[in-house]
């Protein structure tokens, strides 16, 4: 025991980062708390020879890149696991939405929790509503492995999917996954509106800006900032006043009435940017409806919306640090599964930045490179395993609760060496890349160029 207890203190100490993600992934995602989510979620699929549990884990190891695919990740396992491999892509394969939703929403509320004893908070964008960001995830292409596909001169798509962002805990809340890859977004906007509650404040781009979402949103006594659609139905009142001026253009407000196909009428605010820059998409102006009461000035209300940008960034972060997105999955309720488990894996990196935020303050939570950390998980997690095995963690961490791993977190983050973290800082190239011409070049001494550069430094000196 007391080997154990000095190799969980050395990791601890070298590689906390890790220590915490294993920490976390054992109170929020035990086996015991995942297969639950299974039972009650699942409607089709039973549970087999094959524990919902053991795909999860299968698939969070790919997400994270510990295993470059699921065979591999399947072969580590395979005398544990007991099954073959088909068997476990065709449980993969027939995951239902509904379970991939749930766990999504299982998780991060028991994060969140974790997250607020932390208190590594961010400061609400809006004082008084919890701030809700939504937007939508195609998932790319998959390889034409399924038989019906191969014959196709076509690229597939698995699905898409929404997503409510909340900034504030930098968390995946919710995610809506359908199976069918060219359904508008707006076709889940009814199942969306069901989640909606008071004091809400949803913003969100103008495919979201419909009659029946803006309604549904304040009948539920919840506000919005989303910027306008062309096709909504509306009637301008009063003349346009001049507010004043943001980083990005003169803001510009008027009253607008909104009419639905039964007559009944809403009376909003259109706030207009008038911008310095136009937009990627050649815009001069952008317009944002919002059912926010009077002192929330118009400006404000402007610079919120730019606000926006961090449910991108968070969908970028998970592109560019997690498998999220498959190449190999072809099946649809396998590939939103997936994604469903890198947002649970982006979740956990969240309680990480978290606890950095109230040890270390909230510019050193800002800096902390996703990148870097997701590397460190990856490069350790092996090695720690075979270490301190399942049951050493469950013994220390199953039970405890949000207040007791917050404590855990931070003791934890309190060893982290920053500076291993740290994003690198973006700067413009000061000359334009030479363009070479790739035809008929010939091959150089790399010694002899440097040596001959030396002699015209010198000469020159």
């Amino acid at each position: 025991m007391k080997f154990v207890n000095d190799a969980f203190d050395r990791f601890a100490k070298k590689t906390p980062i890790s220590v915490m993600v294993r920490a976390t992934i054992e109170n929020v995602l035990s086996t015991q708390r995942l297969d639950a989510i299974f039972d009650e979620n699942a409607e089709q699929q039973y549970v087999g020879d094959l524990l919902f549990s053991t795909v999860a884990d299968i698939m969070g190891q790919v997400v994270c890149q510990i295993h470059p695919s699921v065979n591999a990740a399947y072969i580590d396992r395979r005398d544990e696991i007991g099954v073959t491999v088909k068997a476990v892509y065709d449980k993969l394969k027939g995951i239902e939405t509904s379970v991939s939703r749930a766990l999504v929403r299982d998780t991060a509320t028991r994060m969140q929790a974790i997250i607020k004893q932390t208190g590594g908070l961010q400061q609400p964008l809006l004082a008084g509503y919890r701030t809700k960001i939504v937007d939508g995830n195609h998932l790319r292409r998959t390889d034409r492995r399924i038989g019906e596909l191969r014959k196709l001169n076509a690229a597939p798509l698995p699905g898409k999917s929404l997503v409510v962002f909340d900034p504030q805990y930098r968390l995946a809340l919710d995610v809506l996954p359908c199976e069918d890859g060219h359904a508008q977004e707006r076709s889940l906007l009814p199942e969306l509106l069901e989640t909606v509650e008071a004091d809400d404040m949803w913003m969100a781009d103008r495919n979201f800006c419909t009659v029946a979402f803006l309604f549904g949103i304040g009948k539920r006594h919840g506000k919005f900032i989303i910027r306008q659609h062309g096709s909504l139905p509306f009637t301008l009142k009063g003349r346009r006043k001049r507010v004043g001026e943001t980083e990005t253009g003169t803001v510009y407000e008027q009253a607008m009435e909104v009419s639905d196909e039964d007559g009944n009428t809403r009376v909003y605010r259109r706030i207009t940017v008038k911008l310095n820059e136009p937009t990627r998409d050649g815009d001069t102006e952008i317009h944002l409806v919002t059912n926010l009461p009077k002192r929330v000035g118009a400006i404000h209300i402007a610079d919120l919306y730019r606000d926006r940008w961090q449910i991108e960034t968070a969908f970028q972060e998970v592109a560019e640090n997690l498998e999220g997105e498959i190449q190999t999955l072809g099946y649809p309720k396998a590939a939103l599964f997936g994604f469903c488990m890198a947002l649970v894996t982006y979740n956990l990196l969240s309680v990480v930045r978290a606890a950095v935020h109230a040890v270390h303050g909230a510019a050193a939570a800002q800096e902390l490179s996703t990148y870097y950390v997701s590397l460190e998980v990856a490069s350790t997690a092996v090695g720690m395993s075979v270490i301190l095995e399942g049951e050493f963690w469950r013994d220390k961490y199953r039970g405890l609760t949000p207040t007791q791993m917050a404590a855990e977190l931070k003791q934890l983050a309190r060893h982290i060496r920053l500076s291993k973290f740290k994003k690198g800082k973006w700067t413009p190239k000061k000359k334009p890349k030479q363009k070479m011409n790739k035809k008929g070049r010939g091959h150089k001494s790399t010694l002899r160029i440097l040596e001959q550069s030396r002699k015209q430094t010198h000469k020159a000196a």
